[in-house]
């Protein structure tokens, strides 16, 4: 899925959120939005997603625009997200919290349940594996059937993700997946972006991680106050003198640039 985001503003009152923003996604693309806290970056994925109606601008998906859509019509068309603060049901089961991203192309009835008819038990069965299958995917080792709240944070995150892909989209938006975990766990999250990509998915993440998203990234698109100021390759990104700007201000010193520009692998 293409996703096209065109002079997009967003005001709440007299703040102004988003000023002009525009950057694309393109098809099965990895592309990281960045920049420094209060740039704009949740604000956009939230219009993309529906949370947040623009003030102005447009947003196309393969070219259709669904700016001031209600996000579940946006679901539906293909788009799934996860959250900088994890959104999973506590109190419910790991597996239940992943087939709860089925209901978009379930489409249980009503009757079907009350009559457990033999149509709402094959589609149970059909959820049930699908939970499985994206579970086995992320590579979640702790138990399915406690509550998620039971998990640790590293392996929460692993089932935000499979409840994401099991609405089957076509665009990923993953706001700072890597937030919270270590090293090794950070690691593996690289990996997981790769193979997500690799099913044909194309994703958009936000991430503080510089050693992540110069790793795992196609492209870079740096926002500072609500404006695009840097859209390239990780490697032009990271040696742009506004984006150093951005992150550290005018007086910067050579240490502070190169713990930001770095080598582009940590």
């Amino acid at each position: 899925m293409n996703l096209e985001v065109a002079d997009l503003r967003l005001s709440f009152g007299g703040l102004l959120a988003i000023d002009g923003l525009s950057f694309g996604v393109g098809e099965n693309e990895i592309v990281s939005v960045i920049g420094p806290n209060g740039a704009g970056k949740t604000s956009a994925f939230n219009c993309v997603t529906g949370f947040y109606r623009p003030t102005a601008g447009r947003i196309l998906l393969d070219g259709q625009d669904v700016s001031g859509r209600r996000p579940e019509q946006i679901a539906a068309m293909g788009v799934a997200r996860t959250f900088q603060n994890l959104r999973l049901f506590g109190e419910l089961s790991v597996l239940d919290n992943v087939r709860a991203g089925t209901h978009l192309w379930s489409r249980q009835r009503a009757i079907d349940a009350l009559l457990h008819t033999p149509r709402f038990r094959r589609t149970e069965n059909e959820v049930t594996d699908e939970a499985h299958r994206w579970l086995d995917f992320v590579g979640l080792r702790g138990d399915r059937a406690g509550p998620a709240r039971a998990l640790p944070y590293g392996e929460q995150r692993r089932v935000e993700i499979a409840r994401a892909l099991a609405r089957r989209p076509s665009l990923l938006l993953l706001d700072e997946p890597a937030a919270g975990l270590n090293h090794s766990e950070k690691a593996e999250m690289t990996d997981l972006i790769r193979r997500i990509r690799e099913l044909g998915i194309s994703i958009a993440l936000i991430e503080h991680d510089m050693g992540l998203v110069m790793e795992v990234s196609e492209r870079v698109v740096v926002l500072n106050f609500g404006r695009e100021i840097a859209d390239g390759p990780p490697e032009q990104v990271r040696r742009d003198p506004q984006v150093i700007e951005a992150y550290l201000g005018r007086d910067a010193e050579d240490s502070e640039i190169a713990e930001i520009i770095g080598d582009g692998h940590g």
